[in-house]
């Protein structure tokens, strides 16, 4: 008797090839593109963690909503972080999350999550490039330019 599993699989939606990938230069060029993958009905009520996926080249391989929470935090679940990171091959991350009340400080649960992000990645030299806190009026805070990173 064969016995048959499912297939886990990651699944890119669009109609262009890597080649015609936006590339990321700074914080500044991430936050666009990932403030304008936001819904803005849900930017300014709920928090939200996503990671955006790049290769060696700095290209967006894809954007990948991990959680969306309450008004004042969301839970990211490290094992489905890494599963979607390892599974598409991806060399470089950019870590975001919104905060709703506009405000751009991190919180200490901010910083210990992206610590522990950073510390998981090494393992499998992953380069976790940056942490962006954006606002709903698409200001941003950058853990990297602010050398907390």
């Amino acid at each position: 008797m064969k016995t048959k599993v499912n297939e886990i699989s990651i699944k890119y939606q669009g109609n262009f090839k890597i080649s015609q990938a936006p590339k990321i230069t700074s914080s500044q060029s991430a936050t666009e593109l990932l403030f304008c993958s936001w819904n803005r009905d849900q930017i300014g009520l709920q928090e939200c963690f996503k990671v955006m996926l790049l290769n060696n080249a700095n290209k967006v391989k894809g954007i990948f909503e991990v959680s969306t929470g309450g008004i004042t935090g969301t839970l990211v679940d490290l094992r489905i972080v890494f599963a979607v990171i390892l599974k598409s091959l991806t060399t470089s991350v950019i870590l975001a999350h919104n905060h709703p009340s506009g405000t751009l400080t991190p919180s200490n649960a901010d910083k210990a999550l992206t610590t522990k992000i950073k510390n998981a990645a090494i393992l499998f030299d992953i380069k976790v490039l940056d942490h962006l806190i954006i606002t709903p009026d698409g200001n941003y805070f950058s853990f990297a330019d602010e050398g907390l990173l």
